[in-house]
């Protein structure tokens, strides 16, 4: 009796095999075959507009518009405008 519910268990899983397959998806695959994740770019708000790099140390100006603080420091030694705005 238990190898008929065996049977019937793993002809019950090659039928649902067959229809995920059917249906189009993917096989699955171990962690070691899988593509290496896509890096996702971060939002432009996490990026200095001076360094064009992710801030980590943010500092908003009288302009509004937030920088690196070492950037936007070193811009304002030698200038008086906003790296942005003019």
């Amino acid at each position: 009796a238990e190898d008929v519910e065996l049977a019937a268990a793993v002809a019950e899983s090659v039928r649902l095999e067959e229809e995920r397959l059917a249906a189009g998806e993917q096989e699955p695959s171990s962690a070691a075959e899988a593509p290496a994740p896509r890096e996702e770019e971060p939002p432009d708000d996490f990026l200095c507009p001076i360094t064009t790099e992710i801030m980590s140390d943010p500092v908003m100006a009288a302009d509004g518009h937030s920088y690196e603080r070492s950037a936007i420091e070193r811009w304002l030694a030698t200038k008086s405008t906003s790296p942005l705005t003019g």
